[in-house]
């Protein structure tokens, strides 16, 4: 059974939406497991750039079906929106390329406003720089036992009966503790009963369509990347969900047996959007540099990303926690002009130096990275199709890599295109 999980070895936007987008050709379906709309995959092919947030990457690719599971949270409204834009682009998104499991957890209005009221109301170093999008309290619900999963929109009658139960907790919240104005259940009600009629015949039994789909193939689509994994990442400044790749199999409702080939992918320098310890990270005008020319800018939120050096401490946890077997490299093309690179071989930590992160609570912040310099190069690789055309110092900088992690770079991209990728074996 050939099941691929691609997975973000940092914090995310590593460019895991055009490795989907090209390894869709192998495969018959594209699953997302978790995450919701708090992600944002932008895919580039011949010039026009496509973001999506909760449609799997797959879906430009035809005769390919995609699938939502139930580990993913789904703003019901966000879905209809991307529905609406892909259409209008000639993009076919009927139920018959396009299903969402029944179990799929619903983010509501009250876990918006939930998620920005409680943000608002933390001070200082305790904003975590959430999305706002409603993703964690949803999952507060989930694991609560008390959420809204797609399955409710077919009987309306409990639909309605579960939004009012909620909503004494939830106004009580709004209310009480964050000074907000209640929501009416009625009009959430009648604000969601349209869209959640346009949604029913989406509805399906994923984890058999995984189960029938699994010999042809099947890409396993993670959002944001393990270290904002909410048990193994830079706790408390993280995600809401388990983003590594052993979470695919629960998320999508299929054995773990399935999971074949586990690709990591990583930037070929370190980014991080919202707060949180960030050791390599530059704020100088290198960093501003590999900013303005990899256009870093949160996908979703559009908030400016932080940046610095490549972290081999970082992904070598990533190898370590999701069984990476290859790592496909994205934005290597960003960092022609900086000479000379540097990338973290180690931490500094308590007078020792460590080859993985430390595990306390915000340990991150207090380690002093050890660098190892590497030549840079001045070319402009965007027309690069071989490994063997990139400049020597470029080939060198992905064999350490290689080395550092023990694991093989089969993917390099050297552009945001779909065609701008060299593959490797």
């Amino acid at each position: 059974m050939a099941g691929i999980v691609v997975v973000g070895a940092q914090w995310g936007d590593e460019g895991k939406g055009k490795i989907v987008d090209l390894l869709t050709a192998e495969v018959a379906a594209i699953v997302r497991f978790q995450g919701g709309n708090n992600a944002g995959h932008t895919l580039v092919v011949g010039g026009t750039k496509t973001v999506l947030h909760l449609i799997p990457s797959g879906i430009l690719h035809q005769g390919k079906l995609c699938l939502i599971g139930n580990g993913v949270v789904l703003d019901p409204f966000v879905f209809c929106q991307e529905l609406d834009t892909l259409a209008a682009s000639g993009v076919d998104v009927s139920p018959s390329r396009l299903r969402v499991s029944r179990k799929t957890h619903i983010i509501m209005e009250y876990h918006r406003l939930l998620d920005t009221a409680r943000e608002a109301f933390k001070q200082g170093r305790d904003k975590i720089g959430t999305t706002g999008r409603g993703i964690g309290p949803c999952y507060e619900d989930k694991a609560a036992r008390i959420g809204i999963r797609a399955a409710d929109f077919v009987d309306e009658a409990l639909l309605r009966h579960k939004i009012e139960k909620a909503m004494v907790e939830k106004n009580v919240l709004l209310t009480q503790l964050y000074r907000q104005p209640p929501l009416d259940p009625e009009a959430v009600w009648q604000r969601l009963t349209p869209v959640a009629r346009r949604i029913v015949p989406y509805l399906d039994d994923v984890s058999s369509r995984i189960e029938e789909l699994l010999p042809q193939g099947v890409l396993f689509e993670g959002a944001q990347g393990t270290h904002l994994d909410i048990d193994h990442g830079t706790y408390p400044f993280v995600t809401s969900s388990n983003t590594v790749a052993g979470n695919a199999a629960a998320g999508a409702g299929c054995a773990p047996a399935a999971l074949s080939r586990v690709i990591g992918i990583v930037k070929a320098y370190t980014t991080r959007v919202g707060a949180g310890p960030f050791p390599t990270e530059l704020t100088d005008a290198i960093g501003d540099g590999m900013q303005a020319r990899g256009q870093e800018f949160g996908a979703t939120t559009g908030r400016r990303r932080r940046c610095g050096w490549l972290d081999a401490v970082v992904l070598r946890e990533s190898v370590r926690v999701n069984g990476i077997t290859e790592i496909a490299l994205t934005k290597l093309d960003v960092l022609s002009g900086f000479d000379p690179l540097r990338i973290a071989v180690r931490y500094r930590c308590n007078g020792e130096e460590v080859l993985y992160p430390p595990q306390g609570e915000n340990a991150l912040a207090a380690v002093t990275p050890v660098y190892e310099e590497l030549p840079g190069w001045d070319a402009d690789l965007a027309a690069c199709r071989r490994f063997a055309d990139l400049p020597q110092a470029a080939q060198r900088y992905v064999a350490r890599i290689e080395e550092l992690t023990g694991v093989p770079v089969r993917l390099v991209a050297v552009g945001p295109d779909r065609e701008q990728t060299i593959f490797r074996g």
